[in-house]
């Protein structure tokens, strides 16, 4: 099975799911967590850009391959929204994820729930910690709660 774990990157929650399912015979993958390598990645391939939106623009579309083909391939799409920031491309991922007909997993606090409703409708599941993510995963491949 594949697990892609989109989302928020100030946290170690990936690191948790991952330890979790140790054993599960689960593939994880995720987007590139290292802010200047994913803001960069478009200018250090392709050349610099003078303007900041072009920068962006590059680097942007370089994510865009790497996270549509990973959400392509996933069985499962984790989706994290964390405390601290507004995750507009978690939301994004969340939505293509939808619209691919992925199982979605939603997972935030309990003070996001009337802002992110509608892509907790999209979910099969949404939950507040990695463990439960863990406890989903372990049952959809052991079949035991």
């Amino acid at each position: 099975m594949k697990v892609y774990l989109s989302g928020e990157i100030h946290t170690d929650w990936r690191g948790e799911i991952e330890a979790g399912a140790a054993g599960l015979g689960i593939e994880f993958s995720a987007p590139v967590t290292d802010h200047d390598t994913s803001d960069d990645c478009g200018v250090r391939i392709m050349g610099p850009e003078e303007s900041k939106f072009w920068h962006d623009h590059k680097g942007a579309k370089l994510n865009a391959i790497r996270t549509r083909n990973a959400i392509a391939v996933a069985d499962i799409v984790v989706v994290r929204f964390g405390e601290k920031y507004k995750q507009w491309n978690a939301a994004f991922d969340a939505g293509y994820a939808a619209a691919l007909g992925k199982a979605l997993i939603v997972m935030h606090g309990a003070d996001h729930q009337h802002a992110l409703k509608e892509v907790d409708a999209a979910a099969l599941a949404v939950v507040e910690t990695a463990a439960q993510v863990v406890e989903i995963l372990r049952y959809t491949v052991t079949g035991k709660a």
